[in-house]
């Protein structure tokens, strides 16, 4: 038979404060066992947790993936004036305004009409709202409710202006609403800017198209009148500085009427005409005045322009 070795272990001998030592305090074993009202606390933090990355995830879907050369938007929207589907009213604008179609048929989308949208990934028509009642996704990170408008660029910096009645770009706290000339404008001409009453509600002088509504740059000159920004830099291409609509100047033009000083210098006129005077009118101070004639031009007596006419 083998033998079973046994190791012998030594008797340890505990005293009463040693036990009490190794015992943890009340405070210790309170965070050590939790109650189940907390488990169950955990538990739906938890839960609530993963629910909201999923609702996330399902709100992201398409996320900058559909939309049009206008917007980046996951819904098409239905046309209350002729009830066709289109990516957006600019989309639809230019298809109803196409010189294609009959004049008597051409029209433009009343925005705040639109009623009936498109999710753009499940194809549900639906009430104008920013969730699909469907499929869950968000259609637009910007969302109108007034304008109806959506769209997933939110660098643009939209918001709506009430005083407009339409939604603006380039974030609210740099533009503020002029009253009186009934748009809004840079917070750099709040107290520049000279006002003229409905200057954005009327067309371009340029081109024609209605500076309100307008998806281009728009200049205010410092006549207060306002006009494209590409019409006006192809103006000065084209050596036209004067407002169309008022003629005075769109620019600081001194050093080109020091040019003018010297060719005029440069320039006497013949013994004929050395005495003879005309009336003119400036167009930059609006001052009357009668001055010598010369053929170049003629100068304006009080603010020194030349930009004048004879009258």
């Amino acid at each position: 038979m083998g033998e079973v070795a046994v190791e012998r272990t030594g008797v340890q001998h505990f005293e009463p404060r040693d036990f009490q030592d190794n015992m943890p305090e009340d405070n210790q074993m309170d965070s050590q066992c939790q109650h189940p009202e907390q488990v169950e606390r955990e538990r739906i933090q938890i839960q609530e947790e993963s629910n909201s990355d999923e609702t996330s995830k399902l709100l992201e879907r398409g996320y900058m993936q559909y939309g049009c050369s206008h917007y980046c938007r996951r819904c098409r929207i239905r046309a209350p004036c002729c009830n066709e589907i289109f990516d957006c009213r600019h989309c639809h604008n230019q298809a109803k305004n196409n010189i294609k179609v009959d004049r008597k048929l051409r029209h433009d989308m009343p925005r705040h009409q639109v009623s009936q949208v498109i999710c753009s990934l499940c194809g549900t028509e639906q009430e104008v709202r920013q969730v699909c009642i469907n499929c869950g996704v968000c259609m637009g990170k910007y969302f109108c409710e007034t304008c109806k408008l959506f769209d997933d660029d939110i660098s643009k910096q939209q918001y709506h202006c009430s005083g407009c009645g339409i939604c603006r770009i380039g974030g609210r706290e740099n533009f503020f609403h002029c009253y009186k000339c009934g748009c809004c404008y840079s917070i750099l001409l709040k107290k520049s800017h000279l006002c003229v009453e409905g200057a954005m509600h009327h067309d371009c002088p340029v081109c024609f198209e209605f500076l309100f509504e307008s998806t281009n740059n728009v200049a205010v000159m410092p006549c207060g009148h306002t006009i494209h920004m590409n019409c006006l830099k192809e103006m000065q291409e084209h050596y036209q500085y004067a407002c169309p609509l008022c003629s005075k100047s769109v620019c600081d033009m001194s050093k080109v009427w020091e040019k003018f000083d010297e060719e005029i210098a440069a320039t006497p006129m013949p013994d004929s005409y050395q005495n003879k005077m005309v009336r003119i009118l400036c167009n930059d101070c609006g001052s009357v005045c009668e001055v010598k004639f010369h053929v170049v031009a003629q100068k304006c007596a009080h603010c020194k322009s030349y930009n004048t006419r004879q009258t």
